[in-house]
């Protein structure tokens, strides 16, 4: 039989009354009705004072301005109401749950409007099956929106990125473990230097490696030499953000794996770097982000063609930047079309792109695949049935076995 658990019993202090009803408990959870009250009281204030100041006091215009009053106002009389129930540090906390929520509302209708109106500018575009099939080589200023595509664009931007995720993921791991691992002088020049690459402009790496790859090494210009300046530009993002991932592992783990008698390097590959799985993948996926918008070093090191190129050692090909790029400029409004379909398609890929690597390495600590759970279970049931047939301590040994022969003491000189 189980007993409910008894509620705790409120006594009044001496000389109070006691409470008529049941205790009254206060919400914790959510907003409260003054809250709510509190917001849209201000708000419309706010809306009417700066109707007030624009339309009949002052010569203001502009809805900019109208805008900003508003929000001035807004804050102003939001803190004043919340200042006549609660103490100055809420009010203070008030306040600033207001901005910070304003920001992340300013932000995300930014982002809602930059998405809507790439995919609305390039609806005449997209509808069509050719703009995904077939490349520009036939496709003059004139020609309807029926024929041509950037398939040649979709091509040279993944063979780009794949190439620079392929040299900048390793590279940048191996130098986060280092820079983590190996303390000293030397690492903490590493960093420096990388937190200086971080702000390298786009024009300066593609520069770089137009001069040594193509002028002094000989290279040609194509999808190779464009993912080397990619890497360029990948490489810090993805050393920075890693060695901050293996910051926060936390030093008992380490300090556990030595105590079983571990290597340095066999932690940081059982350990730290399993650990660090889900923040790593964030930091390849910045550094994604960081390559594939890039225009001015693909121009500089694969030049612009309008025909389809998957050979990525020779030959220029052009990527889904800088085709937006270079369509965009035309006259043409067909041309303008297809630009703005050309950057609804590189939205497309890089969210299909970030959702594949979510995919692959999202995954947090501890957590296994599928097949990692059978091979553990596989492995558990085959320790049960070895552990099922080794003999107890103490028992009589099985018949026909033979019996271990006693040891044959040794005398000591």
């Amino acid at each position: 039989m189980t007993l409910a658990p008894e509620r705790p019993t409120v006594r009044p202090a001496a000389g109070q009354a006691p409470p008529a009803g049941p205790e009254r408990r206060r919400a914790t959870g959510g907003p409260r009705a003054t809250d709510v009250y509190a917001v849209l009281g201000a708000a419309a204030a706010a809306l009417a004072l700066t109707w007030l100041l624009f339309a009949r006091l002052l010569p203001f215009s502009g809805t900019v301005g109208f805008v900003l009053v508003a929000y001035a106002l807004f804050l102003g009389l939001y803190a004043l109401l919340v200042s006549f129930d609660e103490d100055g540090p809420a009010v203070r906390d008030r306040v600033a749950g207001v901005v910070v929520r304003t920001l992340g509302l300013v932000l995300l209708a930014v982002l809602v409007f930059v998405v809507a109106f790439t995919l609305w500018e390039g609806r005449q575009a997209l509808v069509h099956l050719n703009f995904f099939t077939e490349d520009m080589s036939l496709a003059g200023p004139l020609e309807p929106l029926g024929v041509g595509g950037v398939l040649h664009a979709v091509v040279g931007t993944l063979e780009q990125v794949g190439i620079a995720l392929v040299l900048t993921v390793p590279a940048g791991v191996v130098c986060a473990v280092f820079l983590n691992e190996v303390p000293g002088p030397f690492a903490r020049l590493v960093r420096t230097v990388v937190e200086a690459m971080t702000a390298l402009p786009s024009i300066v790496a593609g520069l770089f490696v137009y001069a040594t790859a193509v002028l002094a090494l000989g290279m040609e210009r194509s999808g190779l030499a464009a993912a080397l300046a990619l890497s360029v530009m990948m490489l810090p993002i993805v050393i920075r953000a890693s060695d901050v991932v293996i910051r926060l592992v936390p030093g008992t783990l380490r300090e556990a794996s030595y105590a079983m008698g571990a290597s340095r390097w066999r932690t940081v590959r059982h350990v730290v770097l399993p650990t660090a799985r889900s923040g790593l993948t964030t930091a390849v996926i910045l550094g994604t982000a960081r390559g594939v918008g890039e225009t001015s070093p693909v121009l500089l090191t694969a030049g612009f063609t309008a025909e389809l190129n998957a050979l990525p050692t020779s030959g220029a090909q052009v990527s889904l930047p800088l085709a937006t790029f270079e369509l965009v400029k035309s006259p043409e409004p067909t041309m303008i079309a297809r630009g703005f379909g050309t950057a609804a398609v590189l939205m497309l890929l890089v969210l299909l792109l970030f959702v594949l690597a979510r995919i692959a390495g999202g995954r947090g600590p501890g957590q296994l695949t599928k097949r990692q759970e059978r091979r553990a279970a596989a492995a558990s049931r085959a320790d049960a049935a070895r552990f099922a047939d080794a003999p107890r301590p103490g028992a009589a040994p099985a018949s026909g076995a033979a019996r271990p022969r006693p040891a044959t003491p040794r005398s000591t000189p």
